[in-house]
């Protein structure tokens, strides 16, 4: 029988309509048997632990990922795997977070949670708790198939630093544009090894000091120099820096200038994409090679998530500005592509 720990933090997926007020309430998710009989079939012990109170996912702190990560911490041995239910909104960065935060994991961490509370009828809420079970249970010869952090929903399993929520109004919520789907869940569930990580023999490491000192730039046409002088000149250690195309900028010398100046006082600034697919390639055109020269970081195909988080474990690594630098543009949990 396979033990999975299952970990509520909050969000839509334990959520019931109260019947007076017709708004979402909490439930007590120690009743989810009421609410899922299936899981009565499935041959698993299973632990629930909730958060008191439980989270909304607009409410996320790293904070609360430490509790996270220190939770699968303390009971790694307990258990074969951990499925986190979880608001959506947040769940990229969670996911992200704790891939970084988890070293060498060699057990399913399973992001999970629904566009509808787990109490109505056309709730997707069902099958992605059942399929996320089923996924952290999977086993070959005595090794879980998966060991990283992921994200499941709507029938694809996604690597969790890979991932982004796109959609508010489907089930379909989440996407990995730059990353293969890890599993997908069909008649059978379809494994995509290839893609899988494989940890296996490697030492796991429990990561807990995070750095949140971070800024974010995103550039849009005619942007004032008001604007980059407060995000630039704030007291953030690092920038991201949300750029056009595979990394573009305005060449205006007053924004080159700023940024300099920036890195000249020790900043940090990490050149991502706009664009939800493709990948940041400094020096590919002349308005992108200005940053290369002066010492701009690319964050290649990073999602937007897994730069700030990763530049947030990073600061809580290191003191050293340079090896935040160094480790920025090298791939360590599947984040980018080499």
């Amino acid at each position: 029988m396979n033990n999975i720990l299952i970990i509520y933090t909050g969000g839509t997926i334990g959520m019931v309509t109260d019947e007076t007020s017709g708004t979402f309430v909490p439930f007590d998710f120690d009743l989810i048997h009421k609410n899922v009989p299936e899981l009565g079939r499935l041959n698993y012990h299973l632990t629930i632990h909730s958060f008191d109170p439980i989270i909304d996912s607009s409410n996320m702190q790293p904070a609360i990922w430490v509790q996270m990560a220190q939770l699968i911490k303390d009971n790694y041995d307990l258990y074969d795997g951990f499925v986190i239910l979880h608001g959506s909104d947040t769940m990229a960065f969670s996911a992200s977070a704790l891939s970084f935060m988890l070293e060498g994991l060699q057990k399913p961490v399973i992001f999970s949670g629904s566009q509808l509370p787990i109490g109505e009828i056309r709730t997707d809420a069902r099958e992605n708790l059942i399929t996320a079970l089923e996924i952290a249970s999977a086993k070959k010869q005595g090794r879980s198939l998966i060991q990283e952090v992921c994200i499941y929903f709507d029938s694809k399993l996604f690597r969790g630093n890979r991932s982004f929520k796109y959609n508010s109004a489907k089930f379909e919520a989440f996407r990995s544009p730059n990353y293969p789907v890890l599993v997908e869940a069909g008649v059978h569930l379809k494994y995509n090894r290839p893609a899988l990580m494989n940890n296996t023999g490697k030492e796991f490491i429990l990561h807990t000091n995070i750095d949140n000192s971070i800024s974010v730039l995103k550039l849009y046409p005619g942007i004032s120099k008001q604007v980059v002088k407060a995000v630039l000149e704030s007291d953030a250690r690092s920038v991201i820096m949300e750029t056009f195309g595979s990394g573009n900028t305005t060449t205006d010398d007053w924004f080159l200038d700023m940024l300099r100046s920036a890195i000249k006082n020790d900043k940090n600034i990490v050149d991502i994409s706009q664009c939800k697919v493709g990948s940041v390639e400094l020096g590919r055109y002349e308005t992108s090679h200005w940053l290369k020269d002066m010492g701009i970081l690319s964050g290649f195909d990073m999602t937007f998530e897994a730069a700030v988080t990763k530049l947030m474990y990073l600061q809580g690594e290191f003191e050293s500005q340079s090896e935040v630098a160094k480790w920025v543009e090298v791939n360590i949990r599947g984040e980018l592509t080499e």
